[in-house]
């Protein structure tokens, strides 16, 4: 039983995580239509594979203005962190878009990062809000 025990162990390290870069071709088709959808001016600079334990595969692209995009393993963002831009309007639920442009206008949403409660987002002056599934603040820090 004990050798049965360490023979899992040492199987479940071993797959436990592989990233590997991979060839912006061989993305998934739903990670490619997103890109092309939501970033058509940028070009994919580095993507990369990351397998977590045997069944989980999760991608996360850099784009070449520095943008990174984490893919779920449905093929669905999960993060949006922007460099030199805003994260895609169309991205951020619509309430949070609303919330942001009223009293923070003028300031650009550089991060969205989908949480178990909700959206976790970032703002260009620094400042991090949560919010609830609904798009409700519910709590800011800087």
């Amino acid at each position: 039983m004990k050798k049965l025990l360490i023979i899992a162990t040492a199987l479940l390290v071993m797959t436990s995580c592989d990233d590997k870069p991979v060839a912006p071709t061989e993305l998934p088709q739903e990670v490619q239509t997103f890109i092309k959808q939501n970033f058509p001016a940028q070009t994919i600079a580095f993507a990369q594979k990351d397998s977590e334990w045997l069944f989980f595969t999760q991608y996360e692209v850099t784009l070449n203005d520095g943008t990174q995009v984490k893919f779920d393993t449905d093929n669905v963002w999960d993060k949006i962190e922007a460099r030199t831009a805003a994260v895609p309007v169309a991205l951020v639920p619509q309430p949070i878009t609303t919330y942001v442009n009223t009293n923070f206008p003028n300031v650009a949403l550089v991060k969205i990062d989908k949480e178990s409660y909700g959206y976790e987002v970032e703002l260009a002056n620094g400042l991090e809000m949560k919010f609830n599934e609904g798009g409700a603040l519910m709590e800011m820090d800087d």
